[in-house]
C-alpha cells in the first residue's frame, strides 16, 4: 500500500533531446509488438542470471534489478535506514566522491536510480549504448563500493527529514501510517518505510555499511536488460556489475502477516474532507484465484470511469471526486483496499454506498457483460501499461521474476484471463468481501452526515 520511494536522477537536457523524439516514435512499436517480444534467459560466465530482450531499434540500454531486502530489514529504532541507503548510492562510490560521480552521470546522459519498498531493493540504469562502458562501471561501483560519506549522509538525511516534516501534515500520509498500524500491528509492515525524523537521526555510516553488506547479494537477485545487447555482451555486463557480490544475503526472516480486520480507527483532522479507507482480504499472486480476484477488483473499483464504485459514488450521487479499489500484494500480505475522499458531511452516506456495492458484489458477483468488458480492458491495456519503453519492459522482466512467473507469461496471460468464469468471480467475491473490513476514517470527528 505504500508506494515505492524512488531517488531518481533525471536525464540532462542534452540527453532528453537525444532520447525523446526517436523514443516516442519507437514506443508505438513496443506496444504493438508486446506478444512478439523475445525474452532470453542469460547466464554469465560467473553464473549470474538475467532475462534479456535484445532490441536494436534504438541505441539505448536499460538495465533494472531487484533483490530481497526492503524496509522490513530496518533494525528496531532505525526505521528509514534502507530507504535512506537507497538515496546514497549515487552520492559517491569507490574513489569517486559525490560531486564527481554525479557529474560523470550527467556527462554521459545516464539515468540511474535506486528505490526500496517493504520487501525488495531496486536499482536501474538507462544510457545510450555509446556510453555503456562508463555507465556500467559507475553502476558497478555504486552497488559494490558505496561510500556513504558523512557529508552526503547528512545532506540526504536532511532532505528526507524536511520531506517528512511536510508529510506529517498530509491527510494522505496520516491515513497511510495509521492504516498500516491498524492492519499490520507489530509486524514489520506496520512500521514506516521513510522512518521518522527521530529514527533517521540515529542512523550512522556504520549502520548503512551493515545494511548494504546484509542485503546486497546474488541469491535472490532478479535482473532485466533491454537494448542492443547480445547474450554474450549481457554476460560480460552481469559479471562486471554483480559477480563480485556475496553469494547469500544475511536477512532477517519475515513471517506472513494476518491482517487485523474488523476494527475501526478514527483520526481527527480538521479539514472539510474526510478520507475513508476499507481493507478486505486479498489474494497472493500465486493463488489460483488471482485472475478472478483481479477482474472482480477491476469491475468493483478499478481505474477509469466504468467501475461500480465510480458509477454509484461519483456519477449517480456526486459524493466524491475519486473512488477506487486496488489489490495490494506484498511478499507477506495481500489485501483489497477501497479508498475515497468526501465532504465530512457526506462521509456516512458515502460509506454506506460503498458497503452496499461491496455487499452486492459479494452476494451476486458480476454480469456477463461486465466480465467481457473487464477481460477486454485487462488484455488490451497490458502492453500500454508495461511495454511503452525499454525501461518499462526491463521493469516488467524484473517483476515477472519477482513473482515467479514463467518466461512465456506474456503469451499465457491472455488465455488465463479469458478462462475466468462468472462462477469463479462470484466465489472469490463472496470469500473476500463477506468479511468485515478494517475501516479507517480521517477527518473531523463531528459532521452532520
Amino acid at each position: 500500500m505504500m508506494k515505492t520511494v524512488s531517488f531518481l536522477r533525471p536525464l540532462s537536457g542534452f540527453a532528453i533531446g537525444r532520447f525523446f523524439l526517436p523514443f516516442f516514435i519507437v514506443m508505438v512499436g513496443f506496444i504493438a509488438n508486446a506478444h512478439a517480444i523475445n525474452i532470453q534467459k542469460v547466464t554469465s560466465p560467473k553464473g549470474v542470471h538475467a532475462w534479456l530482450v535484445e532490441d536494436n531499434t534504438l541505441p539505448i540500454i536499460s538495465l533494472q534489478f531487484s533483490m530481497a531486502g526492503g524496509t522490513t530489514q530496518d533494525p528496531q529504532g532505525k526505521d528509514g535506514l534502507v530507504n535512506l541507503m537507497a538515496g546514497l548510492f549515487d552520492e559517491g562510490a569507490g574513489e569517486i566522491k559525490s560531486e564527481e560521480f554525479q557529474a560523470r552521470l550527467d556527462d554521459i546522459g545516464a539515468e540511474m536510480s535506486f528505490s526500496t519498498d517493504r520487501d525488495r531493493m531496486r536499482g536501474s540504469i538507462r544510457v545510450l549504448s555509446d556510453h555503456q562502458q562508463e555507465a556500467f562501471e559507475l553502476l558497478a561501483l555504486a552497488i559494490q563500493q558505496p561510500r556513504f560519506d558523512q557529508d552526503a549522509l547528512d545532506r540526504v538525511r536532511g532532505q528526507l527529514v524536511t520531506r517528512l516534516r511536510a508529510l506529517e501534515k498530509s491527510p494522505v500520509t496520516i491515513a497511510q501510517n495509521r492504516l498500516n498500524a491498524l492492519i499490520y500491528g507489530k509486524h514489520p509492515y506496520g512500521r514506516r518505510i521513510l522512518g521518522t525524523p527521530e529514527t533517521l537521526e540515529t542512523i550512522s555510516r556504520d549502520d548503512l555499511l551493515a545494511a548494504h553488506k546484509a542485503i546486497f547479494a546474488k541469491d535472490d537477485l532478479n535482473i532485466g536488460i533491454v537494448g542492443p545487447v547480445s547474450p554474450e555482451e549481457a554476460g560480460q555486463l552481469l559479471d562486471q556489475i554483480f559477480a563480485p557480490l556475496p553469494e547469500k544475503a544475511k536477512l532477517k526472516k519475515i513471517e506472513n502477516v494476518q491482517l487485523n480486520l474488523g476494527g475501526t480507527a478514527n483520526v481527527n483532522y480538521d479539514l472539510p474532507q474526510t478520507t475513508l479507507t476499507l481493507v478486505y482480504p486479498g489474494v497472493y499472486r500465486d493463488d489460483p484465484n488471482f485472475f478472478p480476484a483481479y477482474l472482480m477488483d477491476y469491475i468493483l473499483g478499478g481505474p477509469g470511469l466504468t467501475s461500480r464504485l465510480f458509477d454509484e459514488v461519483r456519477e449517480k450521487r456526486g459524493l466524491a471526486y475519486t473512488v477506487g479499489s486496488n489489490l495490494t500484494i506484498n511478499d507477506h500480505s495481500a489485501a483489497l483496499v477501497i479508498s475515497t475522499g468526501t465532504k465530512a458531511s457526506e462521509a456516512q452516506k458515502t460509506l454506506a454506498t460503498i458497503r452496499e456495492q461491496v455487499k452486492k458484489m459479494a452476494d451476486n458477483g458480476v454480469t456477463e457483460q461486465e466480465l467481457k468488458d473487464a477481460k477486454s480492458y485487462m488484455i488490451g491495456s497490458y502492453a500500454v501499461q508495461n511495454m511503452g519503453s525499454s525501461s518499462e519492459i526491463a521493469s516488467t522482466l524484473v517483476t515477472m521474476q519477482n513473482e515467479n512467473l514463467p518466461i512465456d507469461y506474456m503469451e499465457k496471460r491472455e488465455n488465463d484471463i479469458n478462462a475466468v468464469t462468472l462462477e469463479q468471480i462470484k466465489e472469490i467475491a463472496k470469500k473476500l468481501l463477506s468479511v468485515e473490513p478494517a475501516l479507517l476514517v480521517v477527518g473531523p470527528t463531528k459532521n452532520d452526515g
